[in-house]
């Protein structure tokens, strides 16, 4: 999680001078590196030590390098390469065919955003090891669950004993994993160790269970002791948007890089059965189109 969306969350759950401060920085981020640290007390109704104890709050030792990393954030995600605001990306005006040409857009920004922030090492070492698995256990709350859903799935058909927890069996699930399986957890935040999926990361790591974590960029819970990290576009902000688009078209995009990493580690295998699969358990399928016929 990065630190913008640190202070949005802490001024969403906080009724303090958390609140206010955090209300001030982000509506006026900007500008922050041009307040003294005297001007921005005053207009937030706190202290210099309030701000201290602000800074502290995030894990800075003072205010002085708590505004530095901020305005180094914010020039990372300001830096013009978004045409599309991935939160608000249509306003109340904007008539049907703005409101498809601004989607496709904000689905083309995203692929882009996440391949970008792909490494070649990370997702062959997180295939080989899906790959080599014995049983691959899934982990994501909705709507999360649901792409993790459809990777199962794509597992199956290519014979990979794939599941997804239930959030309420996912402790017993996790005890029963060893280092011959795969645990994917799927997390935007990843960062609340109490709740499910991360809960789930104490006894998989006692287990000595591979984890293969699709998290958001920053420091977070989840990146901390995964095995393998694949990190989510990330620009979107916890609370204030219309939808989850960018989040959803990254994990996504992800999901399906990855599954077709796997593929390709045995490809003709893979082909084959995939063909084979389809015609025999798909028998009931029809088509008018000549394009989609098959013999």
């Amino acid at each position: 999680m990065y630190l913008f969306q640190k202070i949005e969350e802490a001024a969403f759950k906080q009724n303090d001078a958390r609140r206010t401060i955090g209300d001030f920085l982000l509506s006026n981020r900007e500008k922050v590196s041009e307040y003294s640290m005297e001007e921005i007390a005053k207009l937030t109704h706190t202290s210099k030590p309030t701000l201290v104890r602000f800074a502290k709050y995030f894990g800075f030792s003072g205010w002085k390098e708590f505004v530095y990393a901020f305005m180094h954030e914010l020039a990372h995600f300001d830096d013009g390469s978004a045409t599309i605001d991935v939160n608000i990306p249509f306003g109340e005006a904007a008539d049907t065919l703005e409101i498809i040409e601004n989607l496709a857009n904000l689905r083309i920004q995203t692929i882009k955003e996440t391949a970008s922030l792909m490494t070649v090492k990370d997702l062959n070492q997180a295939a080989r090891l899906i790959n080599g698995a014995q049983t691959i256990v899934i982990y994501g709350r909705s709507p999360n669950s649901y792409f993790g859903q459809l990777f199962k799935r794509n597992l199956n058909t290519i014979h990979k004993k794939a599941f997804l927890a239930d959030t309420d069996e996912a402790g017993l699930i996790s005890n029963t994993l060893t280092p011959q399986d795969c645990a994917i957890l799927i997390s935007y935040s990843g960062n609340n160790s109490e709740t499910y999926p991360m809960k789930n990361v104490k006894t998989l790591l006692k287990n000595g269970v591979p984890i293969i974590s699709i998290t958001s960029g920053g420091e977070n819970y989840l990146r901390d002791y995964s095995t393998i990290v694949l990190t989510i576009a990330s620009r979107e902000k916890l609370y204030s948007k219309i939808g989850n688009f960018s989040t959803e078209e990254s994990i996504q995009f992800l999901l399906t890089v990855l599954f077709a990493k796997i593929f390709s580690l045995d490809y003709q295998e893979n082909i084959q059965m995939k063909i084979t699969n389809a015609r025999f358990l798909e028998t009931s399928r029809k088509t008018t189109f000549k394009e989609m016929a098959e013999e």
